[in-house]
């Protein structure tokens, strides 16, 4: 394996591990500040939008900086905003440290995707973006998972403070395996939002942005949704998230593969379906462990299983501006997760933590409609390409 590649896939690792531990300690943030946990989700909701605004901003404006410098800068901040967290005097000054960890990443992220597949040869590029992404994905499994057990046994500050240790571990792997990456060609932040005007791109960020939406909408509040399967015991709590980002990570594998032979419309229609029927369920099956287990492994296999159907489909729609689409996949992902925290958060107070399954029930049905309508404009586009190039080759 590629030193470089598994440095770049660790920095992913720690940004991924920011993203979705605050949902595993989230009731001892609420005590500590002395807020709701409504209140306390918002923190999730900052990072997000921040990651989600600045990533094409950054990425335009910055294209001229040399990549190792722009990882290394990314990652500084990344790394201050977290141990600002951790040391926070009060809730005001927290969210504004997430706003800031937001920048950090939104300034690596990109850089990093695009880092991993110009460092090897053209014939290992998906190889190389699949080691990098799989950082993301395992950070679901693992990271997470790790941080919350951290932050149960001790002090979630601490969870804070293991970020920030994972980031300095990336920030010194890069600075000692990495050496020239080639500055890709600039494009500017118009160029970037161009695909937003083709009906297919645009139902497809829709579908995204409402899937995810649904999927965080749970995800942030799983301490209180699952405590009463949990017994409030962290280790089991860390043991369920790691069984949601287990099941998710190998959905996402294998439904990569199953892909090309059953298209992407049976794919995201199962799972959508999949998932509208869990949330079915979620207000008595989080109740007990055994039924608890068995809806946290369809939510996590569905939820992320979905996300390599989401992405062939934009870039089978526009192959040419592949790395384009595909990042505001992540803006409207990260979107989604902010959405999800102020939308979960009013969730709690109108209909309580047990049924917040209701509320992504809801959003995963917008999520099948926009996908199925997306499948129709992608149908369209094909029959009226033809149509268009015999009516050229007629003139």
């Amino acid at each position: 394996m590629d030193r470089r590649l598994l440095m770049l896939a660790l920095g992913m690792f720690a940004l991924g591990t920011d993203s979705f531990v605050i949902a595993g300690v989230l009731p001892e943030i609420s005590r500590n500040f002395h807020v709701s946990i409504g209140a306390a989700g918002q923190l999730t909701t900052v990072y997000a939008i921040a990651y989600a605004l600045l990533s094409p901003i950054a990425a335009a404006i910055l294209a001229h900086v040399e990549r190792k410098r722009l990882m290394l800068s990314g990652l500084a901040i990344f790394i201050l905003a977290n141990l600002a967290t951790a040391y926070a005097p009060d809730f005001a000054f927290a969210l504004a440290a997430r706003a800031l960890a937001g920048l950090g990443a939104a300034m690596y992220a990109p850089t990093a995707t695009g880092a991993g597949a110009s460092i090897v040869p053209a014939d290992r590029r998906g190889f190389a973006l699949s080691v990098v992404i799989a950082g993301l994905t395992a950070s679901t499994a693992l990271g997470a998972p790790i941080g919350t057990v951290i932050g149960g046994l001790g002090d979630w500050r601490y969870t804070m403070i293991f970020v920030s240790a994972i980031s300095i571990v990336t920030a010194l792997g890069i600075t000692t395996f990495l050496k020239d990456i080639p500055v890709p060609p600039a494009i500017t932040l118009q160029q970037r939002m161009a695909p937003f005007a083709d009906r297919r791109i645009g139902l497809t960020l829709l579908t995204t942005l409402l899937v995810q939406c649904g999927n965080f909408a749970v995800y942030t509040y799983f301490a209180v949704i699952f405590d009463r399967a949990t017994g409030g015991n962290p280790l089991i709590l860390g043991a369920l998230l790691v069984l949601w980002g287990t099941s998710g990570t190998v959905m996402n594998l294998v439904g990569g593969r199953v892909i090309d032979r059953i298209g992407t419309r049976r794919i995201l229609n199962t799972m959508l379906v999949t998932l509208i029927l869990v949330m079915t369920t979620l207000s008595w099956a989080g109740a007990s462990l055994p039924t608890a287990i068995v809806v946290i492994v369809l939510y996590g296999a569905n939820s992320w299983g979905q996300l390599a159907a989401q992405q062939h489909r934009l870039v089978s729609a526009m192959p040419t501006a592949a790395s384009i689409v595909l990042g505001l996949n992540t803006s409207a992902t990260y979107f989604g997760v902010a959405s999800a925290g102020v939308i979960g958060a009013a969730g709690l107070s109108l209909v309580g933590a047990h049924n917040i399954g209701w509320v992504s029930f809801v959003l995963y049905g917008g999520g099948l409609i926009a996908a199925e309508a997306a499948h129709r404009a992608i149908a369209n586009h094909r029959a009226e390409a033809p149509a268009a190039a015999l009516v050229a080759a007629k003139a």
